[in-house]
């Protein structure tokens, strides 16, 4: 008794509780849009029970009509009893099809809204979560949520009410089996309390291992054909399985928990079954009750066995929920993006859509999570119609840099701020500090392959998607891929793999910058873009750029030096800043290349 006292206030003061329902109250926000559909869900379960009650009534009626214990018309009472059957079909085909409705309701609502809020997460914090782990939660999770939602209110009362309304009827007619009925009471309150704590352990480990696995997957596919180039495939395939056979066991080891949970509770069942077959006999051979009233008995205590197993079911199954609902909310709490500036940055735009809009960095500090320092007081200036080359060896920050102007990353300390024109103005409006808000008007080009599967127009018009094919031939154009596009069997309508399958990494990285192009942006920004272009090429693709009439303030990040001639200035990233270097210091760059 001390040790059940210590459990209960132990649970208590952990806040387990008070979590739990934190997260209930989570859920609810999503279940209350159909709390109409919930009524009547609850309500048709109630009749449900009614009917299944008024059934076993007349089923009494028409035995005890048969053994002569009762005159009546049997033809009407089995067609009564025939009719009530089919009523409860109906009523358990609706009742499934609103279940449904509403399962798949609450869980489109719930994926749209973590989809959403996932795509406006600060992204420094996402990145503390697997992706294949943010995708379990994603789906596995949410999926729970939602299949579960009816178990809360609406299906405990439906339960509490059967089992009511057929206690009621048993104690009616004749209350010694109620007695009967509810001896496996103790039984499944004490196994559904053991398994409740294993279902708790097991709930856990099966949600890592289930992110462990969807990582798993996600990482292979992602990077399949550096493990072919490799030769890792049967490396990859027996790590799998090792997964696969540590999931497996942890699943048995639980599987075998619940085997001797329901072997306990299937005895305890047929106690009471055969119990009340006993004394159902003894009680009609006494003449205490008839044939009829045993078969109605009989009959409920079905009902009141399978309604006390449901009750002490929906425990384990809430613990389910709520971890579940846990492990979303993790997601959904940790910090937004500021998006509260896009109305001013529409107006910036628009009032500079002639002279453009520049970028001013000042004294930006800024160190990851983990506690390592990329930049001490760095500071850059570009203004339209320049090109600020970044320059600087692999890892010191050129990429973080661009992190920090696209506001993916905020800066610890120092300031970030677009300006109209070329010169700074004093007026306030016409200055607005880097955030989520201010990406709006930048085009980015980043490291690697990130075309999509489709056509080359699609790819084209996934950041623009009213762009005309001539608008899209000219962006072609200037990013040095028209020639090539042409001679593709159906033009800029030419099917794309996946990642760009089916052309180059140089012809890909000229696609990426025609799609930068055709946006339309004030700001350009090329993150190693131009790596996989000979020199030519390169050149050439940054000076139809600065060509163009369109005002576009251009930032350039390279290790190829080669392509530094070209820029207004050139930043060099040494000791966590940002120092401009001078002519002579390009010229030694570029004869030392």
């Amino acid at each position: 008794m001390e040790k059940k006292k210590f459990l209960i206030f132990s649970s208590l003061k952990s806040g387990r509780l008070k979590e739990m329902w934190r997260q209930t109250c989570w859920i609810y926000v999503y279940v209350k849009r159909y709390w109409i559909f919930m009524i009547i869900y609850t309500l048709l379960g109630f009749v449900g029970t009614g009917v299944g009650i008024i059934s076993s009534w007349i089923s009494k009626n028409l035995v005890d009509i048969i053994t002569g214990h009762e005159t009546g018309a049997v033809v009407a009472t089995f067609a009564l009893m025939i009719g009530f059957g089919i009523g409860s079909t109906i009523i358990n085909l609706i009742t499934d099809y609103i279940s449904s409705f509403i399962q798949m309701k609450v869980d489109a609502e719930i994926k749209s809204d973590i989809f959403e809020k996932i795509m406006v997460t600060d992204w420094e914090s996402l990145t503390g979560y697997h992706t294949g782990d943010l995708l379990a939660r994603w789906s596995g999770d949410a999926g729970m949520v939602s299949s579960g939602v009816l178990n809360f209110i609406p299906n405990l009362l439906i339960y509490v009410g059967r089992f009511i309304s057929s206690l009621a009827v048993v104690v009616y007619y004749d209350w010694t089996f109620a007695g009967f009925a509810l001896m496996g009471m103790p039984v499944s309150l004490i196994l559904s309390r053991k398994l409740m704590r294993r279902m708790m352990e097991n709930n856990k480990k099966s949600m890592e291992m289930g992110a462990k696995l969807s990582g798993f997957n996600q990482e292979t596919f992602s990077n399949i054909q550096t493990i072919k180039a490799f030769s890792l495939v049967r490396l990859y395939v027996e790590r799998l399985r090792q997964l696969q056979k540590e999931h497996i066991r942890m699943q048995l080891d639980f599987k075998k928990m619940s085997i001797w949970t329901s072997i306990i509770l299937s005895v305890a069942g047929l106690a009471v079954t055969y119990s009340s077959y006993g004394w159902g006999i003894y009680r009609v051979w006494s003449g205490v009750i008839s044939y009829g009233t045993m078969t109605m008995f009989l009959s409920l205590s079905g009902s009141l066995t399978g309604a006390l197993h449901s009750l002490t079911s929906l425990v384990p199954t809430s613990i389910r929920i709520t971890t579940s609902a846990g492990r979303l909310m993790d997601i959904l709490e940790m910090p937004r993006e500021d998006y509260s500036r896009d109305e001013e940055v529409d107006k910036l735009g628009k009032r500079h859509s002639i002279d453009g809009i520049g970028i001013c960095l000042e004294d930006i500090r800024y160190s990851y999570l983990n506690g390592n320092q990329v930049f001490d007081g760095a500071s850059l200036k570009a203004h339209p119609h320049e090109i600020i080359g970044l320059v600087g060896p692999s890892g010191e920050g050129k990429t973080t840099l661009m992190r920090l102007i696209l506001s993916i990353v905020n800066p610890k300390a120092g300031k970030g701020y677009l300006h109209g024109g070329n010169n700074l103005s004093k007026d306030e409006a016409d200055i607005i500090p880097l955030c989520a808000s201010t990406r709006k008007l930048f085009s980015y080009v980043p490291q690697g392959n990130t075309m999509l599967s489709g056509t080359i127009a699609e790819n084209m018009r996934f950041v623009k998607p009213d762009a005309t094919d001539e608008e899209i031939w000219a962006a072609l154009d200037m990013a040095c891929a028209k020639e090539f596009v042409e001679k593709m069997p159906n033009g800029i309508n030419s099917e794309l793999k996946e990642r760009g399958g089916g052309i180059s990494e140089g012809q890909a990285q000229r696609l990426s910058i025609a799609r930068a192009i055709i946006r339309k942006s004030p700001l350009l920004l090329l993150d190693e873009a131009t790596s996989a272009l000979d020199v030519a090429t390169e050149r050439k693709v940054l000076k139809n750029i600065m060509k163009d009439e369109y005002p576009r303030t251009l930032i350039v990040t390279t290790h190829r030096p080669t392509v530094l001639s070209a820029c207004t200035r050139v930043y060099a990233i040494k000791d966590k800043k940002c120092v401009i270097l001078n002519d002579e210091e390009i010229d030694e760059m570029v004869r030392g290349f």
